[in-house]
């Protein structure tokens, strides 16, 4: 289906990028419309708040449940619009949603608590303080396509049991799964004003963006990413901005070969190489890097590309034909610039028109496109460096900063490096999975964000701190109050030197001189 009729004529079209088949077409939401969801969401996000987080966590069980039973046709359904193979949905959507409603029904309430403050400040001892955690308000998320069902349920989940309302505008690709996603929390209870789903094009999204919402999440490119930042800036709204990444996959000679080799073929082309944090460039050290390359075509060669719907399939088709043409462009520009093609590099036509053979280049440079820019398809580029020092400046010599990966037989070895890496995760002898571990942020440095999604400090990302004290004495006025002469000048310079002179003598003699006035002058208080 060619990507200008997935928005004709004010409708988004859903389209099986393995088949061709249409499977559903949705009006565009308008301006209008977008208003007329706030102003539902806005008059019922009170309430759902006032229910309080106990009830809210118990209708994410019930999400949970419902869920878990419908596992099966969910997959099924996010394979037919998005085409990545029917166990991929299972394991990088449904199983990190299922796992992140775990973890707010678990941690929920005891992270949006309020917190006690102890205050320091031996003047404000009097005081008792604390921290209040309330919701943003109206909390819109702009989601993509490539994980059309965990990207958007994740940071929906944390956003609805901190007490927020959530309108989702889905990517044009992928309306039918945020649907899905809209019933499924509507069976489990969830008012269905407090979670609303939107289809549309750029237009819904924009208009989103500019209404009076509380809090943005954005997952999608640096352009459109840097253009929302620019226009939330206006109004200095809040936005967490998910943009993408270039990530390296840094290979040491006391590597595992054969257990890196598997992980850097599975980190490249796990959903046809469509997600932020796929292995996108791979450094080897040189001693290693024939035998990992070996090892890398090898494998690569045996993957099984097909409809994501067959169980057998291992690659999918990418998502349209326009991204597909992306890696073409990088493909190309890698081998005129002097890499080699090592397997790959080429469409599958007899397959339909969205399928592209896994590739495996090496000798490529950072010259070169494919080691500089999102490629986001079912490319692995090999490069070979020499010692830890250039592979580490390599693997930091990018605008992105989204994730990365260490492969070394020295766990302390891999440890100390990747306090070196410049990226939002670092793992360890895997790569990707980090989305799918609840309790670990998710976000980058650079060009690949701000904020953070998952886990407590996601959560975080969905409250408004508010320090509330209160007086112990409230009948007694303050000692800082007007009444300013020089005797209350003296007094303050003894009591500072209270709290911070590095004599103890002198420590002493300031508390009976602080003692003295607050007797003597404590009445002369406004």
């Amino acid at each position: 289906m060619a990507p200008d009729l997935q928005a004709a004529a004010g409708k988004v079209v859903s389209v099986n990028p393995a088949t061709g088949e249409i499977l559903g077409e949705f009006a565009c939401g308008s301006a209008d419309e977008v208003r007329a969801a706030l102003a539902r969401a806005r008059r019922a996000q009170p309430a759902w708040f006032e229910l309080g987080c106990r009830r809210r966590t118990a209708l994410l069980r019930n999400f949970q449940r419902l869920l878990a039973q419908r596992k099966t046709d969910v997959a099924r359904l996010i394979t037919r619009e998005t085409g990545k193979p029917w166990v991929e949905a299972l394991t990088t959507e449904l199983a990190v949603v299922l796992d992140a409603a775990r973890f707010y029904i678990e941690n929920a309430c005891r992270l949006l608590r309020d917190e006690p403050l102890a205050h320091g400040n031996v003047a404000m001892k009097q005081k008792v303080g604390r921290i209040l955690r309330e919701p943003c308000g109206v909390v819109a998320i702009v989601s993509p396509w490539n994980y059309p069902f965990s990207i958007p349920a994740t940071q929906a989940l944390a956003a609805l049991v901190a007490g927020n309302a959530v309108i989702l505008k889905p990517s044009e690709f992928t309306s039918l799964v945020a649907l899905e996603l809209k019933d499924l929390l509507d069976r489990a209870g969830i008012p269905g004003d407090v979670f609303q789903a939107m289809p549309g094009d750029r237009a819904t999204g924009a208009a989103l963006v500019s209404s009076e919402i509380d809090k943005l999440i954005f997952t999608g490119s640096v352009s459109t990413g840097k253009a929302i930042a620019q226009a939330a800036a206006t109004r200095l709204l809040p936005v967490i901005l998910e943009l993408g990444g270039k990530d390296p996959m840094l290979v040491l000679e006391d590597a595992d070969i054969e257990v890196a080799s598997s992980g850097a073929v599975w980190g490249a082309f796990v959903n046809a190489g469509q997600a932020c944090l796929s292995v996108e460039r791979c450094y080897v050290q040189h001693n290693v890097c024939d035998r990992f390359v070996e090892a890398c075509v090898r494998k690569a060669g045996k993957l099984r590309v097909g409809n994501g719907m067959d169980p057998e399939t291992d690659v999918g088709p990418m998502i349209h034909e326009r991204q597909l043409h992306i890696v073409e462009q990088h493909v190309e520009d890698a081998r005129e610039r002097g890499a080699r093609l090592m397997t790959g590099g080429s469409r599958l036509a007899g397959l339909g028109a969205n399928f592209y053979a896994p590739t495996v280049l090496a000798d490529v440079n950072h010259a070169m496109r494919i080691m500089r820019e999102e490629t986001f398809g079912p490319v692995l580029p090999i490069m070979s460096f020499g010692d830890e020092e250039e592979g580490l400046a390599l693997a930091n010599d990018s605008e992105y900063g989204l994730s990365a990966s260490i492969w070394t037989g020295d766990r302390a070895r891999g440890e100390r490096l990747a306090r070196r890496i410049a990226a939002g995760s670092v793992l360890i002898n895997d790569a990707v999975c980090s989305f799918g571990i609840s309790e670990a942020p998710h976000g980058g440095i650079k060009a690949s964000g701000i904020g953070r999604t998952h886990g407590r400090f996601g959560l975080q990302e969905m409250v408004r701190l508010k320090y509330v004290a209160a007086e112990r004495l409230p009948r007694m006025k303050k000692m800082w109050w007007y009444g300013y002469n020089q005797s209350f000048a003296r007094w303050m310079e003894a009591f500072l030197d209270v709290q911070f002179a590095r004599s103890t003598k002198r420590r002493v003699e300031a508390a009976l001189q602080s003692l003295e006035y607050f007797l003597r002058a404590g009445s002369r208080r406004l």
